[in-house]
């Protein structure tokens, strides 16, 4: 394609005309274009142009003069820009598409959102949260600036050149002041630049913050309220909480139905009170999304100076993170109100995992923060701050999707990441510096046959071996870090069954009951089987495979469908399990777990369970919902369920 003519955009302009000056929208979308082949000139002459599309072509940069004051609507996806500070020439902007410019990165978003203070849509999204976070860093940074400028002029000699010192100033500037994570550091010195050098022109007398400041008000409101508790609460002690956009129902449409299904009804049905059902992974928080999928959540651990890394004993969680589509969500489970919300365009977030980090003050004191680290399609780990919110490290871990993570429960800094290019590599994420910055370095890398789905750390020595259920069967690996080889194949591969058939079945389920107690889903239709890792450790022979040493099976749904992901809460005895149908099963299985052999012939029925109907305050019908993942804090006082039609739902034990 070579330059633009005026024929063509008469062409492809809409509405038709023959004058360039009535045309409002303009396609030149997929034409090759090269940035030299816009001329500004020509494309000056659009005088009321508000919609323009260059969209899948080849341009490094747009000409800094096109004349387009009226520009409303600009589409750039799909090139090869690497700079935004361009696009300070469309003043009336108000949507923008730059999707697939590989070049860019989010502190070109953070800058495309402060020179533009009209801007309401980035990539088909809502901009008010990121203008948000640039309000809070410009903020951060004028006060930092003007900070250095005091001091730097106080320790000026009164014989130095004050131009000379001010061009110094500039310099120092950029040089010293630091503020944010590593990956937004572009922005903050492209803005710490832009602060000194206004500084040094109003002879520091005058320090704006920026032209954020000006933005209509119509931009404040549109940006996403904070959730807020409510101090009443309706007849039932079922707290309200109207938290928009959040919100799907907490009322007595949402009653749950408690069925004691155990044998002969020894057992009795827990007390479960539903305190929330929450739709907070929405595409642009609408609430008619039912389509978002949420796979994984996670309860953060309360975590206590001085406790292992297990946590504080007895202590309850009531922090819940949840993953799905392009979010990541962490939850106050008795409020319902969504503390932090991170969202990567164009990511689909599989897995979440916590870990507790010692970091030492500036002032030489060890604190514990909490870090949550997030992975999914892009095969990216993202380890998320949370209580600052935003994203301080990140790890180009696989280049196909994560399909599953988890920290080790002895060392808070190894993290196992398990992709579908079929390797589970152990990481040592490393203790971040003061500007919470995490340098990761690979310790070992495990084959599998096939994908692994699920992780986990054997319960008795997780620093020597890691079981993994997998889509071809549940496999173990020697991770000791003593040992010299740093890529290792599978050493024992655990049957479940004998015959033909035995192995080489999906195991979509895995978690340890105790310290001995294994609970794995997928082998066999219908049930979960609890065994016990010793006993079929004992019986490891010198082949590759080894029958598991069945305690109990367990009665499950019959569906043919894979990837419920069962759970288990070890203190209280108890695993968990969602189903194709919206119910979430639940066993006490600690009179299992004590009986003698030989195990029970028949599959055991669940202690209970728990049934909610279909969200009838949307308006809307839900045809099925799927639980794919239920989890309980460490003394099982909430529960959460993560639904196929994104619902997040949420119960509390009462008490007897």
């Amino acid at each position: 394609m070579g330059p633009l003519s005026a024929r063509l955009l008469i062409q492809r302009g809409r509405p038709k005309s023959d004058r360039l000056g009535k045309i409002r929208s303009l396609d030149l979308s997929g034409l090759n274009l090269l940035s030299e082949h816009l001329d500004p000139k020509l494309l000056s002459r659009l005088k009321q142009l508000q919609e323009l599309d260059l969209s899948n072509n080849q341009l490094e940069t747009l000409p800094a003069n096109l004349g387009l004051s009226h520009l409303r609507i600009l589409r750039c996806t799909n090139n090869q820009l690497g700079d935004v500070t361009v696009l300070c020439q469309f003043p009336q902007l108000e949507e923008l598409s730059l999707e697939g410019n590989p070049f860019l990165t989010v502190s070109d978003n953070l800058k495309v959102s402060f020179l533009l203070p009209r801007l309401r849509k980035v990539n088909g999204k809502d901009a008010s949260s990121t203008c948000s976070q640039v309000e809070n860093l410009n903020r951060e940074l004028t006060s930092r600036v003007t900070a250095h400028w005091e001091k730097f002029m106080a320790a000026l000699s009164p014989e130095e050149e004050a131009e000379k010192a001010q061009a110094d100033f500039v310099r120092s500037a950029v040089r010293d002041v630091r503020y944010g994570p590593e990956s937004l550091s572009d922005f903050t010195q492209w803005r710490v630049r832009m602060i000194s050098e206004e500084l040094v022109a109003s002879g520091g007398t005058q320090v704006h913050e920026a032209d954020i400041s000006e933005r209509p008000s119509k931009a404040t409101a549109t940006q996403e309220p904070r959730a807020r508790p409510v101090a009443s609460k309706r007849p039932g002690d079922v707290p309200v909480n109207l938290s928009p956009n959040k919100r799907v129902c907490t009322s007595p449409l949402a009653q749950v139905e408690g069925s004691p299904v155990g044998s002969a009804g020894s057992q009795t049905a827990l007390q479960l009170e539903p305190l929330h059902f929450l739709q907070c992974h929405s595409k642009n928080n609408s609430p008619r999304d039912l389509e978002t999928q949420l796979w994984a959540c996670a309860f953060e651990p309360a975590w206590d100076e001085g406790t292992s890394l297990g946590g504080q004993a007895g202590a309850t969680s009531q922090t819940v993170a949840t993953c799905g589509g392009e979010a990541v969500c962490v939850i106050d489970c008795q409020t319902g109100i969504v503390l932090h919300k991170y969202k990567a365009p164009s990511e689909e977030f599989f897995s979440v995992a916590w870990t507790a980090l010692t970091v030492v003050t500036q002032a030489g004191h060890k604190k514990r923060w909490s870090v949550l680290a997030a992975a999914g399609l892009r095969g990216l780990v993202r380890l998320l701050h949370v209580q600052a919110g935003f994203c301080c490290g990140l790890i180009r871990a696989h280049k196909k999707a994560i399909a599953t993570l988890c920290f080790s429960p002895t060392h808070e800094t190894h993290l196992f990441t398990a992709s579908y290019d079929k390797r589970i590599i152990l990481w040592d994420i490393g203790a971040p510096n003061h500007d919470y910055e995490f340098q990761a370095s690979q310790l070992l890398t495990l084959d599998t046959t096939s994908i692994a789905l699920r992780l986990c750390p054997v319960a008795s020595c997780p620093d020597a071996y890691l079981l993994a259920g997998c889509e071809g069967g549940c496999h173990c690996w020697d991770v000791r870090l003593d040992q010299p080889q740093k890529r290792r194949v599978c050493e024992v591969e655990f049957v479940f069954s004998e015959g033909a058939e035995a192995t080489g079945r999906r195991v979509d389920g895995l978690a340890f009951v105790n310290e001995d107690v294994v609970a794995s889903k997928g082998s066999s239709l219908g049930t979960i089987c609890l065994w016990s890792w010793s006993q079929t450790w004992q019986g490891r022979g010198s082949g590759s495979t080894v029958a598991v040493v069945v305690l109990a099976r367990l009665q499950w749904s019959p569906t043919e469908l894979a990837y419920f992901s069962l759970s288990t809460c070890p203190g209280e005895g108890m695993v968990l399990c969602g189903d194709e149908e919206g119910n979430v099963w639940i066993y006490d299985v600690r009179p299992l777990v004590a009986q003698q052999p030989p195990p029970p012939a028949a599959p055991q029925a669940p202690t209970q369970i728990l049934k909610w109907p279909q969200p009838r305050a949307l308006g809307q019908t839900v045809n099925r919902t799927m639980v794919n993942m239920v989890v309980a804090d460490p003394t099982f006082t909430y529960l959460t369920a993560l639904t196929d039609s994104n619902i997040v739902a949420i119960w509390r034990r009462n008490q007897p």
